[in-house]
């Protein structure tokens, strides 16, 4: 265990196929832990990065070895020299060399949001890598009101010279996501999302440029994602879902747990999109979740 009771941890960076260095954390699992058990592969939303999963790595059984990453232009990770390469399946690609280079051939995925998403490409693109899915309200059918909101916010390139002052920025934006939270819990929040520059100044810890994308598509339909989930097959797969959610609805939640029979769902509290992972109902079902991978020997 490393200071304040948290996991120990090495961080480092590979290098992806377009020559990009992208930053991960490695907790390594506990001495003791089963042999051949499947690593845990933490990945963030749009905006976010490492630091989001804390709280989660932090209650995780040192029995798991978890790997968190910075997507490329967030984080630690290296900024991509054009905006176009800001897409699913090059992070899907990047995060597919970190496994290579690590030598994970199988792995349980926790993906919020669009890392949810760079989850069920891996599923597809190499079947029997992923041998367990938590999707942290995401799903197969992005609601427009949430998808809307998430286009309006992204890129803006803020600054502020306080933490308080991001903190109360952040609540501005994304109080209906987070309704029960306080000033400390909204600095906390900020300190996930945002960095400190050598200036002094508060910015958003990503490329502005990761909007150019999304943006370009707003009046694109959008796409058929239901084969991707399909591609998860009998693989074992807890949904999170925000129960103030506007981007996966209660009713594509369900839709999700019909159609694959080992999908489970649990609902969030007064939470929106996207669950923070520190939530106690959140953690319990990862636990529960993990539990019964173990159980099953997964990935043996």
């Amino acid at each position: 265990m490393g200071p304040m009771g948290t996991r120990t941890q090495y961080q480092d960076h590979i290098w992806t196929v377009d020559g990009l260095t992208l930053h991960y954390r490695d907790y390594p699992a506990a001495k003791s832990a089963p042999r051949g058990r499947p690593a845990i592969l933490c990945i963030p939303g749009l905006t976010r990065n490492v630091r989001d999963f804390e709280p989660l790595v932090a209650d995780i059984p040192e029995e798991w070895r978890v790997i968190t990453v910075d997507l490329r232009g967030r984080g630690d990770s290296e900024w991509a020299k054009g905006a176009a390469s800001y897409a699913p399946p090059v992070y899907a690609s990047d995060v597919m060399s970190l496994l290579d280079e690590l030598k994970l051939k199988q792995v349980v995925t926790v993906g919020t949001s669009l890392g949810g998403l760079v989850s069920l490409l891996l599923a597809a693109m190499k079947p029997g890598r992923v041998v367990g899915a938590v999707l942290n309200d995401i799903g197969p059918v992005l609601e427009k009101t949430g998808l809307d909101r998430i286009r309006a916010s992204v890129g803006k390139g803020q600054n502020w010279p306080t933490w308080v002052h991001a903190a109360r920025a952040a609540a501005e934006v994304q109080g209906h996501v987070y309704p029960d939270y306080q000033l400390e819990q909204w600095i906390a929040f900020a300190k996930r999302l945002n960095k400190l520059t050598p200036q002094g100044r508060i910015v958003p810890d990503y490329d502005a440029r990761i909007a150019e994308p999304i943006r370009e598509q707003a009046g694109d339909p959008q796409p058929d994602l239901w084969p991707l989930f399909d591609a998860l097959g009998d693989v074992p797969v807890l949904v999170l879902r925000g129960e103030l959610s506007e981007v996966l609805s209660a009713e594509t939640s369900k839709a999700m747990t019909k159609r694959l029979p080992q999908v489970k769902m649990r609902s969030v509290p007064r939470v929106g999109h996207a669950p923070a992972l520190d939530e106690p109902v959140a953690q319990r079902a990862v636990q529960a979740f993990l539990k019964g991978l173990a159980q099953k020997g997964a990935g043996a």
